[in-house]
């Protein structure tokens, strides 16, 4: 299977890595997109060792890796994904993809991605982030999407201290999750 994985800026980017491991091993083949944020958290070239594969950070990058990227790799990307997912996702990054905002790599790749193909959103942010009125509208609108599944958030203790909801799910249910979508590879 093809899996395009998004992964935005939070501090969950850290667990990202072992599942990006799991599905190499389950012989799926994984390309990367990141936010800028992202970056700050884990970096790209742990991406490509695990995934073999170029990490896209900016479209316009003409030599990331020593890859030429053409002018619509985001829409080369986006066709080639057989599955889409999106670990962690940001209250940036999900409101973005809610309201058709294209700004970024991860962003303009989602928004190219063909309907048919399965989208797994894993939120992870603070509890009051997560909980906040404009975050639940743009939950809601997205998990309305028939191509949507949302996995988590869990209750757990958070980063900054809180204990509630708003960690990442744990990488095997992630990985049930996309089992899930009944989509194969070719």
């Amino acid at each position: 299977m093809r899996v395009l994985l998004g992964v935005s800026g939070g501090i969950a980017c850290y667990k990202v890595a072992g599942l990006v491991s799991q599905l190499v091993k389950a012989n799926h083949e994984v390309r990367v997109v990141m936010t800028p944020a992202a970056t700050q958290f884990v970096g790209p070239v742990t991406f490509e060792a695990m995934s073999q594969h170029p990490v896209m950070l900016d479209i316009f990058d003409t030599g990331l890796g020593g890859h030429h990227l053409s002018p619509v790799e985001h829409i080369d990307w986006a066709k080639w994904a057989q599955i889409a997912v999106a670990a962690p996702l940001t209250a940036c990054t999900l409101g973005k993809m809610a309201n058709g905002i294209a700004d970024n790599a991860l962003t303009t790749v989602w928004l190219a991605l063909p309907p048919a193909v399965p989208q797994i959103l894993c939120p992870a942010m603070n509890t009051q982030m997560w909980e906040n009125a404009a975050v639940q509208r743009n939950v809601a609108w997205l998990a309305a999407q028939p191509q949507v599944t949302l996995v988590g958030p869990i209750f757990k203790r958070l980063a900054d201290g809180d204990v509630g909801i708003g960690g990442l799910a744990e990488v095997p249910e992630i990985v049930t999750a996309i089992a899930g979508t009944g989509v194969t590879g070719e």
